[in-house]
């Protein structure tokens, strides 16, 4: 067998500097959110689209840029999105606007796109045998590294430096990428070079993505709304249309943006589906574990971070061990057995939740969840990736990533309205045992159903509440209300998870 040559391995760190950047600014901005809204004198509410704008273009342009690196190199566009990707960040340094900065966050995404979807199919071509299955892992314990390491990087960088310095550390790694990019990363060759470019797969990929996002965007923000809510629904709707037009005229081309034939073979449908249950069960949940140890339990953005170590620490640890565990055992029954063991996480994470709840209660879930990002995001990258076609593995790697950030859009939404249920339940069910009239109860009532559970204790705990005579009892009654709508968020995670480990054990290939 050919050895490889420390070239390839700069070439695999560079791509993994490229993803480690594009996944980190999903998360990264979280915490500078309340430093933004100061500066940029916005509400909290208006700056929530710098993050929808990165996720929702981020999305769109995963598949279209898989493309464009099957048909003219995945080089060429890999190195094309770092340097969109870093002159986008310079962008949002500068920004001095909401505006300004949600373009800035939507070119960037952009570039985030090409990178993330590019990288694993370049991993695959440019190692080979037991070393591409040890490439792949490395590859994967960034992915889960970035998407877990948010807030402590964020946290950090914003308490020290300020909120600009989230985006300008991305230029120097971007340069430092494009450099070793160009010198070591072998070309694939340019599949579609005769080909037509299928400019209507490529539209009607993007308006489906696009339209469903952002209907589950528009009902995490309107938690109120109906599904059948025109603003809602409707979206739901037209992305169900344009999907169905997507695979009737994808089905008809002799060389479709798509090849349809990929959702034929059961163990890439397998692996897809794992996918989606990661992103929904896992990446997801770290979003309300962040709420809940900042809002609720008061630590600080840095703190949290440090604490949520006990996640992310697992895929600096078992990402390069996956490629020799891959190689010895079934990859079908360490990706199964590993996000079983997440479910039993989440359902720890479940008992431990209380009024009372400290990290030191969290830890052994916490510590389950990582052991499980860690161990199944690169052993995914490398079953998902097995059996497919040289030139079409931009498109596999796509759509791994496309079915990861669906998951986690749809698992933030489908946790909100449990949560929000659950915690609306209990406010209606226990408002009036505080020692208020019924009228005074029935307007805070209101307010903390309106501010949601996020906010719910900012407002129980608040200066002007404090002074009221009833001040402990409302206390108590919002935080059982949170306490009651985290346990089912917690759960539905947990169930989540568990229905990823049955399907990966009944659809992976035995032999994976």
């Amino acid at each position: 067998m050919k050895k490889t040559t420390p070239g390839q391995w700069i070439a695999l760190s560079a791509m993994a500097l490229g993803v480690f950047m594009g996944l980190l600014d999903v998360t990264v901005v979280n915490v500078a959110l309340p430093t933004m809204a100061t500066d940029l004198n916005e509400t909290f509410t208006n700056l929530q689209w710098v993050l929808n704008a990165y996720t929702l273009v981020f999305a769109v342009t995963l598949l279209i840029m898989s493309k464009l690196g099957d048909m003219f190199g995945r080089k060429k566009i890999f190195v094309a999105s770092m340097v969109i990707f870093t002159l986008a960040s310079i962008m949002n340094g500068m920004s001095t606007s909401l505006t300004m900065l949600n373009i800035g966050r939507g070119i960037q995404a952009i570039g985030g796109a090409g990178m993330m979807s590019l990288s694993m199919a370049l991993v695959a071509s440019n190692f080979a045998g037991k070393q591409r299955g040890t490439a792949l892992g490395i590859l994967g314990s960034v992915i889960g590294l970035s998407s877990a390491s948010g807030p402590l990087i964020g946290g950090y960088l914003v308490e020290h430096f300020g909120w600009q310095s989230i985006f300008f550390i991305n230029v120097p790694v971007g340069i430092i990428s494009v450099i070793l990019s160009v010198i070591f990363i072998k070309e694939t060759p340019s599949f579609g070079a005769n080909q037509k470019i299928d400019f209507a797969g490529m539209f009607l990929s993007a308006a489906a993505l696009f339209t469903g996002i952002y209907g589950l965007i528009q009902k995490e923000g309107h938690y109120s709304w109906g599904w059948t809510d025109p603003r809602v629904g409707g979206w739901l709707i037209a992305a169900i249309i344009l999907l169905v037009l997507f695979i009737i005229i994808e089905s008809k081309l002799k060389n479709p943006m798509m090849n349809l034939k990929m959702f034929k073979n059961r163990h890439f449908v397998g692996a897809v589906l794992v996918a989606l249950a990661l992103g929904w069960g896992i990446y997801s949940y770290n979003a309300y574990l962040t709420a809940l140890m900042q809002n609720y339990i008061g630590y600080s953005a840095f703190d949290t971070g440090v604490r949520q170590l006990t996640i992310s620490v697992w895929s600096l640890i078992l990402g390069p061990l996956t490629g020799i565990l891959g190689a010895r055992f079934s990859k079908k029954r360490l990706i199964s057995g590993s996000l079983f063991l997440g479910g039993i996480g989440f359902l720890l994470l479940a008992n431990a939740m209380t009024t009372k709840v400290f990290f030191v209660e969290l830890w052994p879930g916490m510590v389950l969840m990582g052991i499980t990002n860690g161990m199944v995001n690169p052993l995914l990258n490398t079953a998902g990736m097995e059996g497919v076609a040289m030139e079409e593995m931009g498109m596999a790697s796509g759509l791994l990533n496309v079915f990861r950030q669906f998951g986690t859009t749809i698992g933030v939404v489908s946790l909100g309205l449990i949560q929000s249920s659950q915690y609306e339940n209990y406010l209606n069910g226990h408002i009036h045992s505080i020692p208020a009239t019924t009228s005074v109860a029935d307007k805070i009532k209101d307010a903390l159903i309106e501010a949601g559970p996020f906010s719910g204790h900012t407002i129980a705990f608040s200066d002007k509440m404090n002074l009221t005579p009833f001040a402990h009892e409302l206390q108590q009654v919002v935080l059982h209300a949170y306490d009651k709508g985290m346990t089912a968020a917690t759960l539905l995670s947990a169930g989540v998870v568990f229905v990823g480990a049955i399907a990966a054990g009944l659809l992976l290939k035995k032999n994976s």
